[in-house]
């Protein structure tokens, strides 16, 4: 480390995206955009210019010193006013790495001095959350239609079809528990419905409002109808999706009417 920037930060996040898709945020301008604020830009190559444009005004100039996809970008990072910290004043380096299907983000910001340092650590934390639930709502952003899916193969009659349906919504070791319900991969739920079809016939879920998402965990309320419209249940399902945006687990929460 240059002993002019002797003061360092360091932060790590896990991020349910690939790391290819994670890297996309730091090479495309509105990606890159999309996370730092309207008119922000990136020429991504050693040697670009980039600019940060926070929502309050406020503007980053830099230059891009080092880019190596998906793995590492290495760029400066300075105030245009020169205050607090003077273009090309403090270096930036993010590191990406596999970390199961989800990528593992490490981000170190080096800086002259240590009070600066530590006005920035709030900063960072604030703004690599932000990254993430950008990056996941991109990963995700079919989700309210997968929701949909997965109520709609509850009612599907058809096991074989409704096991081709939650084969591509869903990983094979999905696990699914509520009140009635605890079930270990797709074989033992397509089993499972049947088995709720067989005792509960004329009963159909739907989704009844917008569905809620936070990196990766969705919240979804629904309501079941008997075949003469009168409801019988509610509830709010709680999916937690891979960074391949299938759904891994879910558990329900139900009310009986």
């Amino acid at each position: 480390m240059s002993p002019q920037l002797s003061h360092r930060l360091d932060r790590t996040v896990i991020i349910q995206a690939a790391p290819e898709t994670v890297f996309g945020f730091f090479t495309d301008t509105p990606q890159w955009a999309s996370w730092w604020g309207a008119g922000s830009t990136i020429d991504p190559r050693p040697g670009g210019a980039l600019k940060i444009r926070y929502p309050d005004g406020t503007e980053v100039l830099g230059q891009v010193v080092e880019l190596r996809a998906p793995e590492r970008i290495v760029f400066t990072y300075g105030y245009a006013t020169g205050k607090m910290i003077e273009p090309g004043g403090s270096l930036v380096t993010i590191a990406l790495e596999q970390a199961g299907a989800g990528t593992r983000l490490q981000l170190t910001h080096q800086f002259a001095d240590e009070a600066v340092r530590d006005m920035h650590v709030q900063g960072w934390r604030y703004q690599l959350s932000l990254f993430a639930n950008v990056v996941s709502d991109a990963v995700n952003g079919s989700v309210a239609d997968l929701i949909d899916a997965w109520f709609d193969a509850w009612a599907d009659p058809d096991a074989a079809a409704r096991t081709r349906t939650l084969a591509t919504i869903a990983v094979p070791e999905l696990r699914f528990k509520d009140r009635f319900s605890n079930t270990d991969g797709l074989d033992d739920l397509v089993a499972h419905i049947t088995g709720a079809q067989r005792f509960m016939p004329d009963i159909r879920m739907k989704r009844n409002s917008d569905v809620r998402h936070c990196q990766g965990t969705v919240l979804a309320d629904w309501l079941a109808h008997s075949s003469d419209g009168q409801p019988r249940a509610s509830g709010t399902n709680v999916f937690v999706l891979g960074a391949h945006g299938r759904i891994e687990s879910v558990t329900g929460f139900m009310a009986i009417t």
